[in-house]
């Protein structure tokens, strides 16, 4: 029963985050935008990312309950940063309208996945597998935004 506590608490985080980024919607600003050829359709992002936030909660619940005291210390430092990372992106993006500083957040964001991948390597081999999905998307949203960033400045 704790475990499904935990497990509940590392869902509210992460669906915490993502609810604080589907704050800033696209808008007009956006339909403005040049777009790269290869900007996936609008409709695909939500589903997408459900699944992903989802992995990321069961990554860091399962990294969570195998691991002990100071042992957790820099994995959940690394997890935190990237969520926190993750929340930021369509606020620079949509809410500030800075495609620069969005870029930058992801790149950000890309290499704190690498990092949680490897610290969570240590503590739960299934937990680090499970953020693959985030980074292979996370590497084609750096891609999109570098496009974006290219075709908009």
């Amino acid at each position: 029963m704790k475990n499904a506590r935990v497990l509940i608490g590392f869902l509210i985080l992460v669906f915490g985050a993502a609810y604080f980024g589907s704050r800033f919607q696209p808008g007009e600003w956006y339909s403005l935008l040049k777009r790269p050829p290869f900007t996936p359709p609008s409709w695909l992002f939500a589903p997408v990312w459900t699944v992903l936030y989802a992995m990321i909660a069961v990554s860091g619940w399962k990294a969570w309950v195998s691991s002990r005291g100071t042992v957790r210390i820099a994995p959940f430092a690394c997890w935190s940063f990237q969520l926190l990372l993750n929340a930021i992106w369509s606020f620079l993006f949509f809410g500030l309208h800075r495609l620069d500083l969005a870029l930058a957040g992801a790149v950000l964001l890309w290499a704190s996945i690498i990092l949680t991948i490897c610290c969570f390597w240590r503590v739960h081999r299934v937990a680090s597998l499970l953020l693959l999905p985030y980074l292979l998307w996370v590497s084609f949203a750096c891609l999109l935004t570098f496009s974006f960033w290219s075709l908009n400045r």
